[in-house]
C-alpha cells in the first residue's frame, strides 16, 4: 500500500497477510483531540497490537476460525498531526479512500470517535446506499460542541449529513445523551436502547445494504471496560456482544472502526485486553462466509 502518511508498526497478531492479497485492511488512526472529558485514546492502536503478541491467541472458539485463516493486513498507524484536526482528517480519507478502491475493507482503529467521520466519508464515496450500525453509549448527535461542530459528541451528525438519510443510522445499545439529542433521534434514526437484543430481532432491516459498522467500547459496561473517555454505566457485556455478532455475521459490511478506548486510564491493562480480543472476534465475523 503505497501512502506518505503511514508508519510501520508490529502487526496485530494473525494479521499478516500482505496488502495484495488482503480482504480487509487494518489502519490505526489515534487522534484524540477533540475529547472532550478524558483524552488519551491516540494511544490505543499500538496499546492493542502490543497486547496481542502475548495474552492474546489468534483462533477463536466463538466461531471455531483463526484469524491466520483469512486474509487481514495491517498496514500501521497514520502520521496524524497533533492540533491541525482537518489535516488530521483529510489524511485518513485520503488513506480509505485507497483501501476502499482496491476493493478492500478498511477496519480504523481508534482514536476518538471524530476519526469515523472521514472513514465514512470515503466509504460512502463508493457505496452511496451505505447504512449505518452505530454500537455507543452516546448518541453524539451534538449540532456542535464548544462551540466546535467537528467533535467527538457531533460525529453521527456530521454523518447524517454525509448519508443524507436518518433511517439509514442503526444507533444501538445508547443510554446518554441530552434530550434534544433523544429527540432528535426518534425524529430521524433507529434508535435501540441500552442493549443490543431488540436490534436483534430487525437485523433483517439491513440484509443486502452495504453495511459500515462502528463500535464505540464505551457501549460496554465500565464494570468490563473502564478504560474509555466517557464511560456511563449500564452497558452490555461480552457474552451479548457475541450474540450481537452472530446475529448480523451474514451482513454485507463494507467498513468499519472501533473507537474510545483509553488504555491508559485503566492501569490493569484489562480494558486493552478485552478490546482486542472485541477486535478479533469483529474481524472474523466480517470475513467468514
Amino acid at each position: 500500500m503505497r501512502s506518505d502518511y503511514l508508519l510501520p508498526r508490529i502487526p496485530f497478531e494473525g494479521c499478516q497477510s500482505s496488502y495484495a492479497d488482503a480482504r480487509l485492511v487494518i489502519v490505526g488512526a489515534g487522534f484524540d483531540g477533540t475529547s472532550s472529558y478524558r483524552p488519551g485514546s491516540r494511544f490505543a492502536p499500538q496499546s492493542i497490537r502490543a497486547e496481542t503478541l502475548l495474552s492474546q491467541e489468534n483462533y477463536s472458539p466463538y466461531f471455531q476460525v483463526d484469524l491466520t485463516e483469512l486474509a487481514i493486513h495491517d498496514a500501521g498507524d497514520l502520521d496524524l498531526p497533533f492540533g491541525n484536526k482537518e489535516e488530521a482528517l483529510r489524511r485518513i480519507k485520503e488513506t480509505v479512500q485507497q483501501i476502499v478502491s482496491d476493493g478492500k475493507i478498511p477496519c480504523v482503529i481508534g482514536g476518538e470517535h471524530l476519526v469515523s467521520l472521514p472513514v465514512v466519508q470515503a466509504v460512502h464515496r463508493a457505496y452511496p446506499d451505505v447504512h449505518l450500525l452505530q454500537l455507543d453509549a452516546h448518541l453524539d448527535l451534538m449540532d456542535e460542541l464548544f462551540g466546535d461542530r467537528l467533535s467527538h459528541g457531533t460525529v453521527m451528525r456530521r454523518i447524517l449529513e454525509t448519508i443524507g438519510d436518518g433511517r439509514r443510522l442503526f444507533q444501538v445499545g445508547v443510554r446518554s445523551g441530552s434530550r434534544e439529542e433523544f429527540q432528535f433521534a426518534r425524529q430521524h434514526t433507529q434508535l435501540y436502547l441500552f442493549h443490543t437484543r431488540e436490534f436483534q430481532k430487525h437485523v433483517h432491516l439491513l440484509e443486502d445494504r452495504p453495511v459500515y459498522l462502528s463500535l464505540d467500547v464505551d457501549v460496554f459496561d465500565p464494570a468490563l471496560l473502564p478504560g474509555t473517555g466517557t464511560p456511563e454505566a449500564g452497558g452490555i457485556f461480552f457474552d451479548e456482544f457475541i450474540e450481537f455478532l452472530k446475529a448480523i455475521k451474514h451482513l454485507n459490511i463494507v467498513g468499519c472502526d472501533l473507537v474510545e478506548l483509553s488504555p491508559k486510564l485503566d492501569p490493569t491493562g484489562n480494558s486493552t485486553i478485552t478490546t482486542a480480543k472485541i477486535l478479533r472476534e469483529l474481524l472474523i465475523t466480517i470475513l467468514i462466509d
